[in-house]
């Protein structure tokens, strides 16, 4: 895909394949890359969506909230709340300050539910293809 592929199924494939890397970032207990994937999953999905429906490149934007209003969306409460989370641990997973704090804070239970989460965001976003 080039970075801006103009198949939004594409972006989508591609969400999914994040997530399964998050899946294996959590299971060689790399748990902080695990939480940056879902954020990248859930990123590229959104832009999968914003593409199919505008037929334009999507912004150049990390920000799902951002993404959530220019594709006129609300999620559910459980995504929305989750997808914001996402948005603050998105800095602090690209650019840690420590790697020790990070694994303490991103308890292999909080990754499990962060890629739980993820799943059903892209099978949210899914249904709205």
């Amino acid at each position: 895909m080039s970075p801006l592929s103009k198949d939004p199924e594409e972006w989508l494939e591609q969400a999914e394949y994040d997530l399964k890397a998050a899946e294996h970032m959590l299971n060689s207990n790399l748990r902080y890359y695990a939480v940056f994937f879902c954020h990248l999953a859930v990123e590229k999905a959104l832009k999968g969506l914003y593409f199919k429906r505008t037929q334009k490149a999507p912004p150049r934007t990390h920000n799902l909230i951002f993404l959530l209003e220019k594709i006129s969306e609300t999620p559910p409460n459980n995504l929305k709340k989750y997808m914001m989370g996402l948005n603050e641990a998105h800095l602090i997973t690209r650019y840690p300050e420590d790697i020790k704090i990070l694994q303490k804070e991103f308890t292999i239970e909080y990754v499990k539910n962060s890629i739980r989460y993820g799943k059903e965001t892209l099978e949210w976003i899914r249904q709205k293809f």
